[in-house]
C-alpha cells in the first residue's frame, strides 16, 4: 500500500472530523438560523459566532451539546470564502470520551439535516453524501474519480458493484444502513456492472478490487496501520432493498483503525483545543487558575535565578576582599586572581605603557646628569671670538 514519506500523528479516539462543500450563496445565515433553532430547542447547550478577524479570512462558529447523558462535546466549524463552486467547511468536534458510532453526528450541532440541504456535498470531489453517485461512462474519468477518492482520507470512500442493474429497492443508499455518526463522513460509489474491469484496473495501484457484485472500502494515503485488501472487502451485496449487513461492518471497522491526521485538520484540532472561547463559568476559572500557575512558576523561577546570581556575587566579593587580605600579608605571596576579561580602560593604559617603552619616544634625564649639564652649559656656550679678545 501507498505510504506517506512522513509519519502524521495519529487522529485521537475522542475527536470527529470531517470537510465538506455548502453548494449554495447562504451558508453563513443557513448556519446560524440551525443554531439558534437548535439552542432554543434544546438540542444544544449554546453556541458562539467568533468575530472576524482581518488576517483570517474564514468565519468560525463554536457549538457545546451534551449527548449520550453527560457527555460534553465540543464543536468548531470554519467556513471558507465563497467561490463559483459554493464554500468548503472544515468541521472538528472532540467528545470528553472515546467516540461512539451510535452518538449523532456533530455535523447536525450545524447544520439542517434536510435530505436534500445543499452542505452534504464532498471537498475534494463535489460528490454528493448519503446518496448513489455513479461513476463516469469514461474509462480515464472513473480512474481520475477513484484515484482520488482512493486518497482522500478526510472521508470513508465506498465503492460497489452492481452484479446487475437495479430496481428502485437496489436504489437505497448506503448511509441509510450506517450508524449515525458515520453518515455524514461516507460516500458511496457504485459501478454499473459493465465497469467491473475498468474499476479494479483504477485501483490497481493501491493493491484493492472490487468482486464482482461485492463492494470494498478504499484505504486512503497513507493507509491506516492494520488495513488489508481482504480485510474490508465485501463478496456479494444483494441490492434488493434488504440492509447490507457485512459491508456496514466492515465500514464500522474501517473507522475503528488508528488513522493519520487528514492534510490541515491538525491545525483544525488545535484551534479547537487553543482557541476555544465558548467556555462555561467553570471553564473559565479553570483557565484563569491555570493561568495564575504559569505566571507562579515563572516568577519562582525568577526568583531562583535572581538568588543563585546573588550568592554567585556574594562569593565573588569574598574571593575579592580574601585576595586583597593576603596581599597586604607581608612574606606571602598574594594568589593570583582567576583571569577576566579586560577592561577597555585597563587595555588602553596597557597600550600607553608599551609606547612609552618604544624607541618612539625619549626619556626624561636622570638627575645627575642634569646637574653636569648645567655646569658646563656656560662653558661649552662661549664663542672663539671671546677667548680670542681675551688673549
Amino acid at each position: 500500500m501507498p505510504t506517506s514519506p512522513t509519519a502524521r500523528p495519529a487522529t485521537p479516539p475522542t475527536v470527529w472530523l470531517a470537510r465538506g462543500r455548502h453548494a449554495g450563496t447562504t451558508a453563513e445565515d443557513v448556519i446560524r438560523h440551525t443554531l439558534r433553532r437548535l439552542k432554543d430547542s434544546q438540542d444544544i447547550d449554546d453556541f458562539l459566532e467568533v468575530p472576524e478577524s482581518a488576517t483570517a479570512p474564514y468565519r468560525v462558529f463554536e457549538s457545546r451539546a451534551r449527548i449520550a447523558g453527560e457527555v460534553t462535546v465540543r464543536a468548531r466549524l470554519r467556513l471558507a470564502p465563497g467561490t463559483k463552486r459554493g464554500q468548503d467547511w472544515t468541521l472538528v468536534a472532540e467528545a470528553a470520551q472515546p467516540w461512539d458510532h451510535a452518538w449523532p453526528s456533530p455535523a447536525g450541532m450545524f447544520w439542517p439535516q434536510e435530505p436534500d440541504a445543499d452542505w452534504r456535498y464532498d471537498a475534494a470531489t463535489g460528490l454528493r453524501r448519503e446518496g448513489i453517485n455513479p461513476l463516469p461512462e469514461d474509462d480515464k474519468a472513473v480512474r481520475r474519480r477513484l484515484r482520488d477518492c482512493a486518497r482522500d482520507t478526510w472521508n470513508l470512500h465506498v465503492v460497489v458493484h452492481e452484479a446487475m442493474t437495479t430496481d428502485e429497492r437496489g436504489r437505497v443508499p448506503l448511509a441509510h444502513w450506517l450508524p449515525p455518526a458515520l453518515r455524514h463522513r461516507v460516500v458511496e460509489h457504485r459501478a454499473a456492472p459493465q465497469q467491473a474491469r475498468v474499476v479494479n484496473w483504477a485501483l490497481r495501484e493501491f493493491g484493492v478490487e472490487v468482486p464482482r457484485g461485492g463492494a470494498v472500502v478504499l484505504p486512503g494515503s497513507p493507509a491506516p496501520d492494520g488495513y488489508g485488501a481482504g480485510d474490508f472487502s465485501v463478496r456479494a451485496v444483494f441490492l434488493d432493498g434488504s440492509e447490507p449487513v457485512d459491508l456496514v461492518e466492515a465500514v464500522t471497522r474501517f473507522d475503528t483503525l488508528p488513522r493519520p491526521l487528514p492534510d490541515g485538520a491538525q491545525d483544525a484540532l488545535t484551534a479547537l483545543r487553543e482557541e476555544w472561547r465558548l467556555l462555561t463559568l467553570e471553564e473559565e476559572l479553570a483557565r484563569e487558575r491555570e493561568r495564575v500557575a504559569m505566571y507562579a512558576e515563572a516568577l519562582d523561577a525568577m526568583t531562583k535565578s535572581r538568588d543563585l546570581y546573588r550568592e554567585a556575587a556574594e562569593r565573588a566579593h569574598e574571593a575579592l576582599a580574601a585576595y586583597r587580605e593576603s596581599a597586604e600579608a607581608p612574606g606571602e605571596r598574594p594568589l593570583p586572581l582567576p583571569r577576566t576579561a579586560a577592561s577597555p580602560l585597563r587595555q588602553l593604559t596597557r597600550a600607553l605603557d608599551r609606547l612609552k617603552d618604544g624607541a618612539g619616544i625619549r626619556r626624561p634625564p636622570a638627575r645627575g646628569d642634569a646637574q653636569t649639564a648645567a655646569a658646563s652649559g656656560p662653558a661649552a656656550s662661549e664663542s672663539p671670538s671671546a677667548t680670542a679678545s681675551e688673549r
